[in-house]
Formats: C-alpha cells, sequence, structure tokens
C-alpha cells in the first residue's frame, strides 16, 4: 500500500487524497426574471461555473450541482451528479460553492443546516459581502482550498419559532428575521420583548432581527449599526418606525426574542433572509441564537475591515 500511494503521488500534480474529494455547487434558479437580464446573468455564471468545474475536474474533485441550476443554464454546462436536498450533502461533501450574489449564498443555509459544511462565495452578483471571490479569482481560490490556505469563519444564525407549517423546511436565517406588513398603506404595530420582559411596541412598516453578519444588510439600510462578525450580540431594528425617537437597539445572542404582530391586514409578511412567507395574524414569533454555527470560508488574503473599507467605500474622496 504505501509503494502505491507514492505511485500516485508521483503521477498527480496534487495529493491523492483531494482525488477522493467530493464538493457540491450552488445557484439560483433565475427563470422567473425578464428575458433580457436572464440571458445576461446565465452567461456570466455559466462561465463562471465552467471555470470552477475546469479547476475542480483538472484535481480530481467529484463535483455535484443543484439541479434546478444546472437545468436553468441549460446546455451551456453539463454536469452527471446533482443534488436537491440537504440530506444528499451532509457528511458527504468537503464544501458547499455558492455562484451568484449575497443572496443566493444566504440560501445555501436551507442545504447545510448543522452539517458544518464550509461555503465558499463566488460573486456574480453585484456587492458580494458574504461571496467575496471575483470571477477572475475562481482558480487561484480553488488552488488555496486543496492546499488547505484558507480558515473558516463561524457564524451566528437567528433560529424561527412559530406554531404551523411555516417554513417547515428550514427556520433558520444567517443575516436577519424580518416583519413586515403586506401592503403599501397601513402601519403594522409590533408587540417585542426579551426573555418574557417587555420591551417596547413599535408602529412601523415592520422589525428586523439581524445577526452581526446582517448587520451590514437590510439592518444597515434601516439605519442599524455595524457589527463585527464575532460579537455576542443582536440588532433590533425598526423599519421606518412612526416614533421618530425610535432607534436601533443591541442586545446579548443568548436574549430570546418574542414579537407578536398586530395590523388592519389579517396577514403580515415574514422573511428569514430571502425566504418569505404570508403569515396570518394573531400569531407570536419565539427568535433565538441557533445552537449550531454556519462556517464561512475566509482565504488568506480575505479580511471583514478590507471588506468594510472597499465595499462601502471608505476613505475614497469623491470629489475627484
Amino acid at each position: 500500500m504505501p509503494e502505491y500511494s507514492a505511485y500516485l503521488y508521483l503521477c498527480f500534480p496534487i495529493p491523492y487524497t483531494f482525488a477522493l474529494m467530493k464538493v457540491a455547487i450552488y445557484g439560483r434558479d433565475f427563470s422567473t426574471k425578464l428575458p433580457a437580464r436572464q440571458e445576461a446573468h446565465t452567461d456570466s455564471t455559466a462561465d463562471a461555473l465552467q471555470t470552477l468545474f475546469t479547476r475542480l475536474d483538472k484535481a480530481g474533485v467529484e463535483v455535484l450541482v443543484y439541479e434546478p441550476f444546472l437545468k436553468h443554464l441549460g446546455k451551456k454546462i453539463k454536469a452527471k451528479n446533482t443534488f436537491t436536498k440537504h440530506e444528499e450533502l451532509k457528511g458527504k461533501v468537503k464544501f458547499l460553492f455558492s455562484i451568484g450574489g449575497d443572496g443566493t449564498f444566504l440560501e445555501t443555509v436551507r442545504f447545510v443546516r448543522d452539517s458544518g459544511i464550509p461555503v465558499v462565495g463566488i460573486n456574480t452578483g453585484r456587492l458580494g459581502f458574504l461571496s467575496g471571490i471575483t470571477k477572475e479569482e475562481i482558480e487561484p481560490a480553488v488552488d488555496a482550498l486543496l492546499k488547505g490556505k484558507y480558515s473558516l469563519d463561524k457564524r451566528t444564525l437567528l433560529e424561527l419559532n412559530i406554531k404551523g407549517k411555516y417554513f417547515s423546511e428550514c427556520r433558520y436565517a444567517l443575516n436577519e428575521i424580518t416583519v413586515q406588513k403586506t401592503d403599501s398603506s397601513s402601519m403594522i404595530t409590533v408587540h417585542a420583548s426579551i426573555n418574557g420582559k417587555f420591551l417596547n411596541t413599535y408602529w412601523a412598516d415592520g422589525l428586523i432581527v439581524a445577526t452581526p453578519t446582517g448587520s451590514t444588510a437590510y439592518s444597515l439600510s434601516c439605519g442599524g449599526p455595524i457589527v463585527m462578525p464575532d460579537s455576542d450580540n443582536f440588532v433590533i431594528t425598526p423599519i421606518a418606525p412612526h416614533n421618530l425617537n425610535i432607534r436601533p437597539v443591541i442586545i446579548s445572542s443568548h436574549d430570546v426574542i418574542t414579537l407578536e404582530v398586530e395590523g388592519r391586514s389579517p396577514h403580515f409578511l415574514v422573511s428569514l433572509d430571502s425566504r418569505s412567507e404570508n403569515v396570518q395574524s394573531p400569531v407570536k414569533l419565539s427568535i433565538k441564537k441557533a445552537d449550531f454555527l454556519f462556517s464561512l470560508v475566509n482565504l488568506e488574503k480575505q479580511d471583514f475591515l478590507l471588506k468594510l473599507r472597499s465595499k462601502l467605500h471608505w476613505g475614497l474622496d469623491k470629489r475627484n
């Protein structure tokens, strides 16, 4: 056996243990988009996916592709192995690659869950806070992964507890859990409590409960603070509150938040990251920290503070 291992090592440019590696690739099905925009996005994503396929194939890595994503790409990409459920990945793949924007990255939570599978974000979208690898960086990024030159950034997840069949597939969120009104006219009333103690009644368009990861997303656009990823906190941010003296609140991630929603409409909208459902009132929502963490892959040159400066254009003089 030692002689056989040495033979494989000499014949292949990478250690033969990588030849046994299996990874998964996830992307969105954009079939509901406008045709022109859909075609442009498809071409960009297909190019990135082909580059990734080629590099992984050279390394002898087995690849599984999300089946609806592969069907969306049509004849642009050919792949033999597919997946549709998280059970097909748990304990079977080394990495999950997300190809798209941050919204696509967030959807990988449904497939990773408590499996501990690290997620690698390849950005074919716009901002790319979570999907930090550009199309031009795909090949060196794969090489770095194969050589073990990366770190795992452990991120906190939110867990929703609600009666009924809402979000029965997956009740976890990486960025935020949001309650919002369903129409454009009247506000909703949100009674919020922390660990059973009354916090405040919000008359607003909605309310966001965000993780540190989500503090640079929807919460930030509504005036919430930026929270460092390793902070053990959550942020409660109102959306267009009626009372102008209402401000975001930072709480411990060990707290349990309870929300009771009422309004003129019999329904309101609940969102877990990019997944939304209409919920009938009255109902009580309980939000707490999930009992497992999400693993985000950081390459050696990736840094949160660098992302803040580059993505938010801090320190740049726009007058020139």
